[in-house]
């Protein structure tokens, strides 16, 4: 597989499964993505109400071919009552991780997101010790914003995050 063939895609009913293994295989949610058991029938109830596309956010498989890679998902952040700006994130399966693909992934979650709606911003955070989430929201085209300090609880202790940022105009 090459970063040629990373797509993005509609989440179907029998994608479900891949989904929840990131709420219920630790290993699989591993080493920054584990916050311990949760309700693993959200995804299925917010799919049967809406395929998991929704006006405030939603999330489409990452695919290569038939091959399942994990997902993206946005939400929508309303920081006055008259704006708002995505803030994007990136799950996926171990053995599609260091090989590109979150980085195109990434990428191509920003143009479908500003090629079908109006925001100017959109953002993504990771823990400080993400380093290759970082890198590769640095080579999807994001800029570094800064640290938020102990913003996220995650395996017994608080942990500092970084949130990037990409603005509609920053792409060429």
């Amino acid at each position: 597989m090459s970063i040629d063939d990373v797509a993005l895609r509609p989440v179907a009913e029998d994608d479900l499964p891949v989904i929840e293994r990131f709420l219920t295989d630790p290993e699989t949610a591993a080493p920054f993505q584990w916050f311990g058991w949760w309700d693993t029938g959200r995804w299925r109830r917010r799919w049967a109400e809406n395929g998991l596309l929704g006006d405030d956010g939603g999330h489409l498989m990452v695919v290569s071919g038939t091959e399942r890679l994990g997902f993206v998902a946005w939400r929508k952040v309303r920081p006055t009552p008259t704006s708002s700006y995505w803030n994007m994130g990136i799950a996926l399966l171990t053995e599609a991780r260091g090989r590109g693909v979150g980085t195109e992934a990434q990428r191509q979650l920003v143009r479908y997101l500003l090629a079908h709606t109006t925001v100017v911003r959109i953002e993504a955070d990771t823990e400080v010790e993400n380093v290759a989430e970082q890198r590769a929201l640095e080579k999807a085209g994001f800029t570094r914003e800064g640290v938020l300090r102990s913003v996220a609880f995650r395996d017994g202790q608080w942990r500092d995050g970084v949130r990037y940022s990409i603005l509609r105009g920053d792409l060429v």
